[in-house]
């Protein structure tokens, strides 16, 4: 059997696991509050086969889409892999046959034009589908009972881009999701693609506009009035594809745009924003409008995160050197030019989780995972190649900022919020939270916090038997929106 290389991507909480298993009746300290009543979906990367290439990376590792089933206190636990074209193809030849991350040119040419994606990013529900999905692609059906791959989806053909993005933004209130496609034509292309879904999961709208140039636009948001795409300068290139290089590479020295037009859809209204050149974020937190104002809030660093893309561009930088922060940036629409202010309104972090009521409004409070100098150096692990070790509460109205602390050796994935029917209450948070057991041994829980007394630690903690490797993405579907999944009617 091919070994795995062992760096960065391979090794640590990134150790290959590549088991599909189930378990009922998980063991369960403490007491999982009875309003918890659904499903915590978890999208982990995990490659089935070694790679062609030790160069590989982490977000390259085949779709394995993890369901926790909460229901009474009891917790039941399943994980199977996303059966893309692609995994299915090397699951028949039991070897690797796509080559490096994104680049077709350097795949096996018995695929030649395949399906490249992996499906491995973010589990998407909505209009009684639950989607497998990674920028690079489009997403993947998964019947949310069984986790059994449905297949490719792309509103029965009427949606014409190639991809679909692991970042769609659900209105709470109108139920509408609203989503886009980039390089949506093909490989470097500037094309974006916008898509409106109504409630109920029918496509009702599609609109293309160019970007600036082609970046990798991992997330964008929505207010009660816009659709807000910021571009940031790590770039694609055909020829460094074709010569068997990096698909993205960050430029420093090139601006970065934020454009902001109708969320209905009206492309030719675009307002295009002139940014600070080399700076980038892959994750917003929220968006909404004031006025004339217009209000993002972004998980915003000096340069890429990712070292790979870093690098592709000549970039040396120790991921200890990055600066950054929660950060506001604010767009007046009544004035003329491109410019807007930046005002710094939290600490560094990432994977930011807001209640899914204040998506696109005004919002009281966030969380998302950062780093504690105190809780020592971090894991090995995650789509970085380093794991985040605290979990904050930030309230931007008035600055406060709490912070869940985990003790030396562990580390923390993304939590999903589970709304409260209690009144006054902010609901709760479930994540995966990993422990150092040994040199290469880590043992996993779920973790059941209150969502505005995170300090106290979890409420209920669920040991995992088995090893996990680290999620990127999660989402928390009801029972009730279970109950209306279309895989189900179609039975």
């Amino acid at each position: 059997m091919p070994a795995y290389p062992q760096t960065i991507h391979f090794v640590g909480l990134n150790t290959p696991v590549g088991i599909e298993w189930a378990a009922r009746n998980l063991d369960v300290i403490g007491a999982i509050p009875a309003e918890i009543d659904g499903a915590f979906f978890r999208a982990v990367p995990d490659p089935a086969h070694a790679p062609m290439f030790d160069d590989d990376i982490v977000l390259s590792g085949d779709g394995m889409v993890a369901k926790f089933t909460i229901q009474g206190g009891k917790v039941d636990y399943a994980i199977r892999y996303v059966e893309t074209e692609r995994h299915a193809l090397e699951k028949d030849a039991r070897r690797a046959l796509f080559g490096r991350y994104r680049n077709p040119f350097t795949d096996d040419p018995a695929v030649a034009g395949r399906d490249r994606t992996v499906a491995n990013t973010t589990p998407v529900w909505h209009g009684g589908r639950l989607l497998m999905t990674k920028e690079d692609g489009l997403g993947y059906e998964v019947d949310p009972d069984t986790l059994e791959t449905i297949g490719r989806w792309n509103y029965h053909g009427a949606f014409t881009s190639q991809t679909f993005t692991a970042h769609p933004r659900v209105d709470p209130h109108t139920g509408e999701m609203f989503f886009f496609g980039y390089e949506a034509d093909g490989l470097c292309s500037t094309k974006v693609a916008y898509g409106v879904a109504d409630r109920d999961g029918n496509l009702v709208s599609e609109h293309w506009f160019d970007q600036p140039y082609c970046s990798t636009i991992h997330d964008f948001a929505i207010t009660q009035q816009y659709a807000i795409f910021p571009i940031f300068p790590t770039t694609a290139d055909l020829d460094r594809l074709k010569s068997g290089g990096a698909h993205w590479a960050h430029q420093q020295d090139l601006d970065s745009w934020v454009g902001i037009m109708p969320r209905d859809g009206k492309v030719a209204e675009m307002r295009w924003f002139r940014g600070r050149p080399g700076v980038s974020a892959f994750h917003i937190v929220n968006a909404f409008d004031d006025g004339d104002l217009v209000h993002l809030d972004l998980c915003l660093s000096d340069t890429n995160a990712f070292g790979f893309m870093r690098e592709a561009g000549g970039i040396q930088r120790d991921q200890r050197e990055i600066s950054g922060g929660l950060t506001r940036w604010t767009f007046d629409l009544s004035k003329a030019g491109d410019g807007f202010e930046e005002r710094l309104i939290g600490p560094p972090g990432d994977m930011p989780r807001l209640r899914d009521a204040d998506q696109g409004r005004p919002y009281r409070s966030a969380w998302y995972l950062s780093m504690n100098p105190q809780g020592g150096p971090p894991l090995p692990g995650g789509p970085v190649g380093f794991a985040f070790n605290a979990l904050l509460q930030i309230e931007p109205g008035n600055g406060r900022i709490d912070m869940m602390e985990l003790e030396f050796g562990m580390a923390i994935s993304e939590p999903v919020h589970v709304p409260s029917a209690q009144a006054g209450h902010d609901g709760w948070l479930l994540m995966v939270v990993d422990r150092q057991a040994g040199e290469a041994d880590f043992k996993s829980e779920l973790w059941v916090v209150d969502a505005n007394a995170i300090a106290a630690g979890p409420v209920a903690r669920v040991p995992m038997p088995l090893p996990m490797r680290a999620q990127v993405h999660g989402a928390w579907v009801s029972a009730a929106q279970l109950a209306s999944a279309k895989a189900h009617q179609a039975a």
